[in-house]
């Protein structure tokens, strides 16, 4: 969801706004696996091509249904509901044609998305699918071709044919579950030392660190009954880090935060959890953000 991106880059970028997601540099798309992404517009290519089908058949339903919106719409635009009626087909499915890179959305998470075509982008289909591989080993690696197909939802033959394509610059690793791989080129920074880290950070629900699946979710969450409280089978809650360790959930209702920790933290700890709720941008709230423990 847009309003968790905002969440996402507050947690990594200092002078993070309310607006920031609408900044023009980003744009939304449906990217791996049909979700909403927020992702930078020179990245559209990767996030869309490289999801495409290998097969033709799928690859042909993408483009045909993508030029008949681009058709439809003639340069205008309008919600997916609306256009889905025009084109006789259950709006859903405009979701295919995003793996063309033509198809852009705007989402806030309470209306329905917002949909236009912009020109298809000038980059192979193959070539997106490897830097989509590329990107997933460098912001998950350790990573597996099992992971990757299933959080691009590109499955498995594919997957394992863009590892095989990368397997000159990838250098094979063994962790707690498994063996995976990384990129070789980040090697020397997963094997220098941890530097310091901030005092606390709320990482919205489907944040890259915790977008994981299967036994990779054990890598940051070692305790099983905590995995089941932050991946729970219904929607997520968000992860609270602290000291660079995830250490429980949150959820916010409006103006109110309201944190479940794993473990008794400390004053300090506190304190820094309370001095970030207090600095979220969250747009559309008024007054101060109130922060609740549930103990």
């Amino acid at each position: 969801m847009p309003r968790a991106a905002l969440l996402s880059i507050h947690a990594r970028v200092e002078g993070t706004e309310p607006s920031t997601w609408e900044d023009p540099s980003l744009v939304q798309l449906w990217g791996p696996r049909f979700n909403v992404f927020v992702i930078a517009a020179r990245d559209l290519a990767v996030f869309s091509l490289g999801t495409q089908s290998d097969d033709a058949k799928g690859r042909q339903r993408a483009e045909d249904l993508a030029a008949r919106l681009n058709a439809m719409l003639g340069g205008g635009r309008m919600t997916y509901g609306e256009a889905g009626l025009a084109l006789g087909v259950h709006p859903n499915s405009l979701r295919y044609a995003a793996a063309t890179g033509t198809v852009l959305i705007r989402w806030e998470g309470a209306r329905q998305s917002t949909v236009w075509t912009v020109p298809p982008p000038e980059m192979d289909a193959r070539d997106a699918r490897l830097e989509l591989a590329r990107r997933y080993l460098h912001v998950y690696g350790p990573a597996t071709p099992e992971g990757f197909g299933r959080w691009a939802g590109v499955g498995l033959r594919y997957a394992v044919a863009a590892f095989e394509a990368l397997r000159s610059s990838l250098t094979p690793v063994q962790t707690p579950v498994g063996h995976a791989w990384i990129l070789t080129s980040d090697e020397a920074t997963l094997r220098t030392a941890p530097g310091p880290v901030a005092p606390a950070r709320f990482l919205p629900s489907g944040d890259a660190y915790l977008l994981l699946q299967g036994t990779d979710r054990e890598l940051v969450v070692p305790k099983a009954d905590r995995r089941r409280a932050l991946w729970t089978p219904r929607v997520w809650p968000g992860g609270l880090l602290v000291g660079g360790e995830v250490v429980g959930t949150w959820r916010r209702a409006d103006a109110v935060v309201t944190v479940q920790a794993w473990r008794r933290l400390s004053g300090a700890e506190r304190h820094a959890v309370a001095a970030e709720v207090e600095s979220l941008p969250l747009p559309g709230v008024r007054g101060r953000i109130v922060l609740r423990w549930e103990e």
